[in-house]
């Protein structure tokens, strides 16, 4: 590999590592009480159809409102698969407002994969109220 591949490629992966995350990674975080605020971006009656425990919906109708986004610490997006852009188009958009974003890969299906714990219910649900 050139010189200037390696170094695209080091760029390309240090970013990776920067702003996105497994589902293994964010349960480590969720144990060692890592200030991580998680937002599901998925519509909102599939968020009450189960949900990753302690989730904040925030429909794409709602990311104006920037309700549930933690101002200090890590905000971790996901949205319904690995191919879904939502949670990407997401971070781009509350990273332009200065939130400290990341990307759950593959999502809730990912989640669902790794057989981690669903939550269901409307608890958590941000309102425009």
């Amino acid at each position: 590999m050139n010189m200037k591949k390696r170094e695209k490629a080091m760029r390309y992966f240090q970013e990776k590592l920067e702003f996105t995350l497994g589902p293994a990674e964010l349960m480590h975080r969720f144990t060692d009480h890592d200030d991580v605020r998680v937002l599901d971006v998925r519509a909102e009656e599939d968020y009450r159809k189960g949900h990753i425990p302690g989730a904040i919906s925030v429909p794409k109708d709602r990311w104006d409102m920037y309700m549930g986004l933690s101002t200090t610490g890590r905000n971790v997006v996901y949205c319904y698969s690995q191919p879904c852009h939502l949670a990407a188009e997401a971070c781009l958009h509350f990273a332009a407002k200065g939130f400290h974003m990341m990307e759950l890969e593959g999502g809730m299906e990912g989640w669902r994969q790794f057989g981690y714990e669903v939550e269901g219910g409307v608890t958590g649900v941000a309102n425009a109220a």
